[in-house]
């Protein structure tokens, strides 16, 4: 799992996804969350904009298995 640092109260799912190099633009996620292949917390997650808060679990299904990434608010 990858610890990445927020220095806001919450960010959107499709900004940290960015920040964290898992994706280049938000249709990318849009199609992940199409696919159901994005998990919150180990749920389904089905909004792109969803606002995450420190020590939430973003996990992707990829073809390779899994990437794993944690909101870890700095400050």
């Amino acid at each position: 799992m990858e610890n990445i640092s927020i220095h806001t109260e919450d960010i959107q799912l499709d900004q940290f996804l960015k920040i964290a190099g898992a994706v280049m633009t938000g249709g990318e996620v849009k199609a992940w969350i199409a696919d159901e292949r994005i998990l919150k917390n180990g749920e389904v997650e089905t909004a792109r904009r969803r606002k995450l808060h420190d020590g939430d679990v973003i996990t992707l299904i990829t073809d390779d298995g899994k990437a794993e990434y944690k909101v870890v608010r700095e400050g």
